[in-house]
C-alpha cells in the first residue's frame, strides 16, 4: 500500500513528494501530464485528473494514505469532493488535507470559502483526517520579485499588524510528518486541525527591510492601498481570485 500525493508537481506538492521518499515510504505522486517533473528514485508517478472519476479510481487503488492538495481554481471543491467521495470507496481512512489559515473566518474570499467547505466535508463524513492550515507562503513572494528589483519597492499590502509568512518547506514537513504518523498507525487516528505560521509576524516595512538586506540596496514599503494593489493583480490572474476582501 502506498501514499498517493496530488499535485506532486507544485511547490508544496514536490516537496512532500520528495520528503515521503527521502522516508523511505511509497510514494505515488500524481499529474495531469506525464513526464512533466523528475522525481525522487523509487517514487511511482500516476496519470490522472481530479476531475476525471475513472482516472481517479485507478489512481487511489492500492492507496493507504492519501496527500489532498487541491489548486486554487473555480472548480476546486468539485475536485475535493470528487477526491473525497472516491478515497471512502476505496477505503482510505488516513488523509491529510492542506486548506488556508482561517478559512472559517474569511467568508468572503472565494478560495477561503472553498477550503473551508471541503473542511466541513471531512467534518460532516466523520474522515479520519489532518486538515492543515497554513498561512501565506513566502515563496508567494516571488510573483513581485520583478517588481521589487525594477521599482525599488514592495508592492504587497500587507500592513503594520503583521502576516505570520511560513516557509513552504516548513508546510511540507509539518505534511511528511502528519502522513507518515497517520500511514504507519494500526488503525485510523481522529481528525485533527493544524494552523501553520512562521515564527513572528511580518510587517510591510519589516519585508521590505529583509528585500534591502538580500538586494544590498534600500527597498521601500508601497503602502496600505489594497484598491490599488487589486489592480496590479489583475495582470497575474482571474478576476475572482484577485479581487481583495
Amino acid at each position: 500500500m502506498s501514499i498517493l500525493v496530488t499535485g506532486a508537481t507544485g511547490t508544496i506538492g514536490s516537496l512532500v513528494t520528495q520528503g515521503l521518499a527521502s522516508a523511505g515510504a511509497d510514494v505515488k505522486a500524481m499529474v495531469r501530464q506525464p513526464g512533466k517533473r523528475d522525481f525522487p528514485a523509487g517514487v511511482t508517478e500516476v496519470v490522472a485528473d481530479l476531475t476525471d472519476v475513472s482516472s481517479m479510481r485507478v489512481a487511489l487503488s492500492s492507496v493507504r494514505t492519501l496527500f489532498l492538495l487541491n489548486a486554487v481554481t473555480p472548480d476546486e471543491v468539485t475536485q475535493a469532493l470528487i477526491a473525497l467521495n472516491l478515497a471512502q470507496e476505496a477505503g482510505i481512512e488516513r488523509i491529510v488535507y492542506l486548506s488556508v489559515i482561517h478559512a472559517d473566518t474569511f467568508a468572503n474570499v472565494p478560495h477561503f470559502t472553498g477550503k473551508y467547505t471541503v473542511e466541513r466535508m471531512i467534518e460532516s463524513l466523520d474522515i479520519p483526517a489532518t486538515i492543515l492550515r497554513p498561512a501565506y507562503f513566502m515563496q508567494n513572494d516571488l510573483m513581485v520579485q520583478q517588481t521589487i528589483q525594477s521599482y525599488s519597492v514592495y508592492p504587497m499590502p500587507i500592513g503594520s499588524a503583521g502576516v505570520s509568512m511560513i516557509d513552504a518547506r516548513d508546510i511540507a514537513d509539518v505534511a511528511v510528518a502528519e502522513l507518515l504518523r497517520r500511514d504507519e498507525a494500526s488503525s485510523a487516528l481522529d481528525l485533527v486541525t493544524l494552523e501553520l505560521v512562521g515564527p513572528q509576524a511580518l510587517t510591510g516595512a519589516s519585508v521590505a527591510q529583509t528585500w534591502s538586506s538580500a538586494l544590498d540596496r534600500e527597498i521601500a514599503y508601497g503602502g496600505d492601498d489594497v484598491a490599488a494593489f487589486e489592480g496590479q493583480l489583475a495582470s497575474y490572474g482571474p478576476g475572482w481570485l484577485t479581487t481583495c476582501a
